[in-house]
């Protein structure tokens, strides 16, 4: 058996020292008078080394900053430096009073304002620290996509059934445009019947048919005035001159050419007698109102001693008579012969289908300028339809109907000046010069019409009629209707 151990000498223990209450107030006055700078200082390199933390992480959620502050706040008092301690209870120890009671009363109090230290500061730091994680952590939404429909690359298949589809189309077309004149034939053959019906039917309208087609009207016109025609009328012939005799339009009503004065340029194709109808209206008012008020211009430049004409003329009435050879040279002459009561400018001669046409059209565009339209009476119809369009004789003050002594047939002519509603402002029928030049009204030109003696190989039978008035009407009926 081991020997027992000697005892050793027991040390009398040390009387446990209670802890002073002084030295306790005294730590939390420390503890309390810590400057609130350091403490400030201290939180925010904390919270900004977490916070470069959490950016490179990127991704970090806000509880788990709520509890890295926390925990920062509990090891906030262990790791005080030690010196500040010592310093801060060196500087309370010398400001307590002698008596500990007094001083036990008057700290107590300050244990509550201890709890509201460790309370964690709101900074602004953390604030927008919180924010930027906020932010970071909601997903970033992109704006959708448009779609864009793909290209559809036509097929040989869809190629093939467009074209079937564009023939198929034309074929109809074409069998439309075959119905429609199918239909067109069928209705003026059926109109055509009715027509000649009604005509075997009514003697009287038969009989002014061929009078007016004999004389030289148009089927259009003749077919509106016997469409017109009464039943219980008497003699269809002046019935239908009485009509015609108020569609036709005529400058009697007013005072004549020479009367009224001013610029009057007198244009038309070749030959119609533009420079003799120019010389008749000279002396017709040379004898009435004396040469000195009358001024005549030539612009016929291009005809080989066509100025010359006018100037023997001129040379009869005592008149000078200028030549104007463009437009600037025209209208100086104009403003030369201001004075004058009227003027006349003779054109030269030219073709309705010239290109020249247009620019004299142009050259006597100035405002003071009327012009007069010469129409050969003795033309076909046709022809005076085409020079009335080229020539533009709406825009025109009158037409002169010239060559009455050569027209066989006058119908023509006054056919076309109904029909385009255009005004006669006078007639030359000869050459003579002033005797030649007349204002016949339209009861005169009407019954001159109406009084044609017609060759017997141009005259129209009763059973030509038929072929007349089976061709189509569509245009004709168009035609504006005249007032019976």
């Amino acid at each position: 058996a081991r020997p027992a151990a000697p005892a050793r000498p027991s040390m009398p223990l040390a009387p446990m020292q209670r802890p002073n209450p002084d030295d306790e107030v005294s730590d939390d006055v420390a503890r309390l008078s810590m400057s609130t700078l350091s403490f400030q200082d201290y939180v925010r390199e904390r919270m900004l080394k977490r916070r470069q933390a959490a950016m490179n992480r990127q991704e970090p959620g806000f509880a788990e900053s709520r509890q890295d502050f926390a925990d920062s706040r509990q090891d906030l008092e262990p790791d005080l430096p030690s010196a500040l301690e010592q310093r801060l209870a060196a500087r309370s120890a010398q400001q307590q009073p002698p008596k500990a009671a007094p001083q036990l009363a008057v700290v107590q109090p300050a244990v509550a304002p201890r709890a509201a230290v460790r309370e964690p500061p709101v900074l602004r730091e953390e604030v927008r620290v919180a924010q930027a994680q906020a932010a970071m952590a909601q997903p970033i939404q992109m704006p959708a996509p448009v779609m864009q429909a793909p290209v559809q690359v036509p097929s040989l298949a869809d190629s093939s059934s467009a074209v079937n589809q564009a023939v198929a189309r034309r074929d109809q077309q074409d069998m439309m445009n075959e119905l429609r004149s199918m239909k067109g034939l069928i209705e003026d053959r059926f109109g055509a019947l009715a027509f000649m019906e009604k005509m075997q039917r009514h003697p009287a309208q038969a009989h002014l048919i061929q009078k007016l087609l004999d004389c030289g009207f148009s089927p259009a016109l003749t077919r509106k005035l016997v469409e017109s025609l009464p039943t219980d009328v008497g003699d269809e012939t002046a019935w239908a001159a009485n009509v015609l005799e108020r569609n036709l339009l005529t400058g009697e009503a007013e005072a004549a050419l020479e009367d009224q004065g001013g610029v009057f340029a007198l244009i038309g194709s070749t030959g119609v007698g533009k420079t003799t109808s120019a010389a008749k209206i000279a002396a017709a008012f040379a004898a009435k109102h004396g040469a000195n008020h009358l001024g005549l211009i030539t612009l016929d430049a291009y005809r080989v001693g066509a100025h010359e004409q006018l100037r023997a003329y001129g040379r009869i009435l005592g008149v000078p008579v200028h030549t104007a050879h463009d437009r600037a040279s025209l209208e100086d002459l104009l403003e030369l012969l201001a004075s004058k009561k009227m003027v006349l400018i003779d054109t030269a001669g030219m073709a309705q289908r010239d290109t020249r046409t247009r620019e004299l059209l142009e050259m006597l565009g100035h405002r003071s300028i009327q012009k007069l339209l010469v129409i050969n009476a003795a033309a076909q119809g046709e022809t005076i339809e085409d020079v009335m369009i080229s020539y533009h004789a709406a825009a025109c003050k009158g037409i002169v109907l010239s060559k009455m002594d050569e027209a066989v047939k006058l119908a023509p002519a006054l056919d076309a000046l109904i029909r385009h509603k255009l005004k006669v402002v006078g007639v030359a029928n000869g050459q003579r010069v002033p005797e030649d030049w007349h204002r016949l009204s339209a009861h005169a030109l009407v019954h001159r019409a109406l009084r044609a003696n017609v060759n017997p190989a141009y005259r129209v039978a009763a059973d030509d009629v038929n072929l007349i008035f089976t061709a189509r009407q569509q245009a004709q009926r168009a035609r504006p209707p005249l007032h019976a």
